[in-house]
Order: C-alpha cells, then structure tokens, then sequence
C-alpha cells in the first residue's frame, strides 16, 4: 500500500507538471504583452521544478525511497578516530535536520576518553537511503589533534555504514531458530556499567554471523525492538549485494567502497579542504560540510554513479 500509494503521487506530480506545461504554452501562443511577465515567471518555475525532477530520477534505485539506517565506527586513529566519528554524527544529524529528515538514535557507544566508538542512527524521509547511500564507505580526517600534547598532525579513519530500512516482512525473512539474543548491562564511557538491569542486547543471525548490538534505550524490549530494525536492514543489504555481486559477473568488475579504500578525505590542516575520491568533486569551505552541507558532495556522486 505504501509503494502504492507513492506511486500514484508520482504519477500525480507528472500529470501536473504536464498541465502547467500545456498552459504555459497556450498562454505564450496569445502573444499577449499583458501576461507576458505572467508567463515569464511560470516559465523559470516550471525550469525548476524540471531541474528537481531531473535530479530525483537519479534516485531510482530498488531501495532508494526507503528510510535509512547509517553507522558510524571509529578506525584507526585512537581517540581521534572516536572523536572523528562524533564530529560525523553531528555532520549527519544537521544534515537530516536541514533537509527535513526525522533522526532517531538507536544505538550509541561512547569513546573511552572522548568521543564516540560507534553510534547507529534512523533516518525517516523521502529518499533517505538514495542520498545517504553516497556516503557509504571510509571517511578520512587531517588535522592537528586536540588530544597530542605536541599537537602534531594526525590522521583519523571512520567506516560510515548505510542500510535501507526494511518496510515490510515480505522484504527479509528471519527465522527466529537462526538467532541467538544476549543481554548485558548498559556501558558508558571508559566501559563503566550505567545501568543496574540487562537492558542492552546483542543479536546474533548465526546463519551469516551478523552482529547487532542495542544499549540506547532504558528497556529491554525497545533494545530489542531496534536491534531487530538494525538486522533487517543489514539483511536486506546483504541481499541487495548478493544481487548485485550475481550482476557483476555479467556487467564486469565493480569497485565497492569498503574499508579500507577511503571515498572522502576532510583535511583541516595544513590547508582546508574536502575532497570525494570518487568523483574528485573538491569543496574548500570544510566549516560548511562538517555542519550538514553536503549536497553538493551527494549530488556529484549520484551524477558520476549514473551507469555503473
């Protein structure tokens, strides 16, 4: 019912686009110099909203509409590399919050001195997955460390995950035989038990040895609920993979950006600079990108990935 419903808005916003067209048209073919402006200021509306519709056919992938699922994980780099996957998780929720996207946390592990060790955060909107997919991959950080007491220059790795969200049980089906659920008490910084209770959980879908731990939340039950929205999602993405690895046999060799092959560089010292490997798309303004203002780096990645 969901796919179609968006469907049929689809279909409705064409037809509507298509209408102002034949207007806009009808109008021009007057030839009246009282509506010209009138038709002038459609005319560079209905531009736009091509332009828009342009870029969102980028969007077509099977699970693009979906809602989102991304994870951040700190790499090499020590407290850096935690401190590095704060800074992205602030990148990421300003960026959902500029483009109206409803973040929720469903997992967070702080760093032992600073920082955070992984967090796991929902992103619910349109399109969530289609653009979040572009970051998907290992995200490098150059700068002068906060944390050196020379305050030399470090490099710092994060491994960004994305997932789409599952939106129906047709899509992933898990038997429940194949998993095996653990609970242990909730941890804070330095590891430090935060809670008397097990609320945290750890699922295991022994079948693919997938992994999926949950502490966010003060009860079990809502742990357990998100670990599961967690595993479904990554489920799916395996499936997608399987796919598409079944595809690459046909379509030839296809780089994926796993770890240890780095997409985006952010460096901040000795000059400014954000530069995606993928696209060689360069943006000096880090400030900017590091508070959520990633379109541009989405939008050049999208438009490179056209074909592959």
């Amino acid at each position: 019912m969901r796919r179609s419903s968006r469907l049929r808005e689809y279909v409705d916003d064409w037809q509507s686009l298509v209408l102002r067209i034949e207007d806009a048209l009808e109008l021009a073919s007057l030839d009246d110099e009282t509506i010209r402006q009138e038709i002038e200021l459609e005319t560079g509306e209905i531009e736009k909203e091509v332009e828009k519709r342009e870029f969102t056919a980028l969007l077509s992938g099977q699970y693009d509409q979906h809602d989102a699922i991304l994870s951040i994980h700190a790499g090499a780099g020590g407290t850096d590399s935690q401190d590095w996957v704060e800074m992205l998780y602030r990148m990421y929720l300003r960026w959902g919050e500029k483009n109206g996207y409803t973040a929720e946390i469903l997992d967070l592990h702080e760093g032992d001195e600073a920082g955070l060790k992984r967090v796991t955060i929902s992103f619910a909107g349109e399109y969530a997955t289609g653009y979040l997919r572009s970051e998907k991959g290992v995200h490098r950080l150059v700068r002068l460390s906060p944390f050196d007491s020379a305050h030399r220059r470090h490099t710092s790795f994060a491994l960004v995950e994305v997932y789409p969200q599952v939106e129906s049980d047709d899509e992933v089906e898990i038997d429940p035989s194949d998993l095996r659920i653990d609970t242990y008490r909730s941890a804070g910084a330095g590891g430090q038990n935060v809670q008397k209770n097990e609320t945290a959980i750890r699922i295991t879908h022994i079948p693919t040895g997938i992994i999926v731990t949950c502490q966010n939340e003060r009860s079990q039950t809502q742990n357990k609920e998100n670990a599961m929205r967690v595993l479904r999602a990554r489920l799916l993405d395996l499936k997608r993979e399987q796919q598409e690895a079944e595809l690459a046999q046909i379509k030839g060799d296809h780089i994926k950006a796993e770890w240890g092959s780095q997409i985006r560089s952010y460096v901040l010292h000795p000059y400014q600079m954000v530069k995606d490997h993928r696209t060689n798309y360069e943006v000096s303004n880090v400030s900017a990108v590091l508070d959520g203002e990633l379109d541009e780096l989405i939008e050049a990645y999208l438009r490179s990935s056209i074909g592959q």
